[in-house]
């Protein structure tokens, strides 16, 4: 290789490393693993184009030694995290709100058990003017009352 093919194959790779896309190597953001991503001998880059280096650190500083998807993917795992925060808490609400139904239909249950049982065990009422036996006669099923 020419040191101008070395160049370019060695831009190529630092773009691909910061892109996150490499194709040689494992995608670590050091100069081993750039020669290994241009195919290039280690020292080719530390002695030869030390200018590419220089370069490759100071790029590397700017984006404290991450590559632009795992950038993505934290901005993407901090708004998840944030919206997983949010679900919690509504699900947290949900479950006190169904805890206070729970124990207020609890309350109605025996209320209303306690209020069939006192029913039962009622007196039966006194009897009423309906209970007369000419009246009765009049307000059975199927006969008027009008004339």
């Amino acid at each position: 290789m020419t040191d101008e093919n070395d160049r370019r194959a060695i831009t190529a790779a630092m773009q691909r490393l910061f892109a996150g896309t490499p194709l040689r190597s494992s995608g670590k953001l050091d100069i081993v693993t750039l020669a290994q991503e241009a195919g290039v001998k280690r020292n080719k880059l530390t002695h030869k184009h030390t200018d590419l280096k220089d370069l490759f650190y100071a790029q590397r500083r700017t984006r404290d030694g991450v590559p632009d998807n795992e950038a993505k993917l934290r901005e993407q795992i901090v708004t998840l995290e944030k919206a997983n925060q949010s679900l919690r808490e509504d699900r947290d609400r949900y479950r006190l709100t169904s805890e206070m139904f729970a124990r207020a239909l609890h309350v109605l249950t025996i209320e209303n058990d306690n209020f069939r049982r006192d029913a039962r065990n009622r007196p039966p009422p006194p009897p009423s003017h309906y209970d007369h036996p000419r009246l009765a006669e009049h307000l059975k099923p199927g006969t008027s009352t009008s004339r």
